[in-house]
């Protein structure tokens, strides 16, 4: 189960609820008060967080309010609460007819909300606030916004290509690792398969082989993605009681400064190899050196931290499945292959017994 939060602060009626039509709801529908509760100050918060974390997990947390305030918006406090966000009170969006309020920019402000109630330093993206943490009335939005889609359109041609190419290798090398001993570390591999996709769909080249972060970028960008994300998170393990956990991750924000010289690295790389995006983004009035920080959070954060958290994600569900969907994407995907003339090997797999 997904949610989206609003901040009280920013919708002071409930969401409206849009019909499938462009026509207005009946308007006799009767008006409800949001439910949910906050609770007591800082300890509703802190009850909420544990629940969240460790208690109910985040599926039976949304799950067991829509069901005690049978409605699937209400009120509820959000990680990580006390002492890092300046409030954790929000307003909880789980249906896909209420969904549309939070592209309403009259009702929900989009100001520094990326990662819901707090945000990270900007000491981990150059002192700058990055574009995800813009809303769409600043100006540098605007701005941003229209460099990015530009640099995406320019590359609108080489986005399968590059992601067969990439995935191709991808199980490859996922195979090679399976033979010898029956396992392989899926993460870890997935994790090289979307950095290796990112890159060469940015920059026309294997950033990873020819940079200052050398072969370590999936592992750079991992670890300054925790420093930003790690309030948001549970390490899973078992040895860490979950105060101590609690207290290291979710209380206050790690310190910039440990991760201060592994993004100089993924900077450096970035700034040497997109010189052709920076010199657009400046003939738009964008500083280079903004522009660079910018283009190192939407490779880093919102490409390569989407499909680190896609890919494991989506071969988890669909190996829990069981055997019935297994047997149908099967039968699917075999029909497809077929109907596209089967599967031409290359002359290396030929070789291969």
């Amino acid at each position: 189960m997904s949610s989206s939060s609003i901040s009280p602060s920013t919708s002071s009626s409930p969401p409206h609820h849009h019909s499938h039509s462009d026509e207005s709801p009946p308007s006799n529908l009767p008006l409800k008060q949001i439910p949910g509760s906050y609770g007591l100050p800082f300890l509703g918060p802190l009850k909420d967080r544990l629940d969240y974390f460790y208690h109910q997990g985040a599926d039976e947390f949304f799950r067991s309010r829509v069901q005690k305030y049978t409605s699937t918006v209400f009120r509820t406090n959000m990680p990580p609460g006390p002492f890092m966000a300046s409030s954790p009170k929000v307003i909880t969006v789980l249906d896909a007819i209420s969904f549309p309020i939070l592209f309403d920019t009259t009702k929900v402000e989009k100001k520094n909300v990326l990662d819901g109630t707090f945000m990270p330093s900007t000491a981990l993206t150059g002192g700058y606030r990055v574009c995800a943490y813009l809303d769409p009335s600043e100006p540098k939005h605007s701005l941003l916004k229209k460099w990015f889609m530009s640099l995406l359109a320019n590359r609108h041609d080489s986005f399968i290509p590059t992601f067969r190419s990439s995935m191709s290798d991808f199980f490859v090398k996922l195979e090679d690792a399976i033979s010898p001993s029956g396992s392989a570390d899926f993460n870890e591999l997935s994790d090289d398969m979307g950095f290796d996709f990112v890159i060469k769909l940015l920059f026309d080249q294997n950033v990873s082989e020819n940079t200052s972060f050398g072969s370590d970028g999936p592992k750079l960008f991992t670890k300054w993605l925790f420093f930003q994300l790690a309030p948001l998170m549970t390490l899973g393990l078992k040895f860490l009681p979950n105060f101590v956990e609690d207290l290291v991750l979710h209380t206050f924000p790690l310190p910039p400064f440990l991760v201060k010289s592994d993004y100089k690295k993924i900077y450096n790389a970035f700034y040497e190899s997109a010189k052709k995006a920076l010199d657009e983004a400046e003939s738009l009035g964008i500083q280079r050196d903004e522009a660079c920080h910018n283009l190192v959070f939407l490779a880093g954060f919102n490409a390569y931290g989407g499909m680190k958290t896609l890919f494991p994600a989506l071969i988890k569900w669909v190996g829990t499945a069981g055997e019935s969907l297994h047997r149908q994407l099967a039968d699917e995907i075999r029909t497809v292959v077929k109907s596209e003339g089967g599967v031409t090997l290359s002359p290396e797999q030929n070789d291969v017994d």
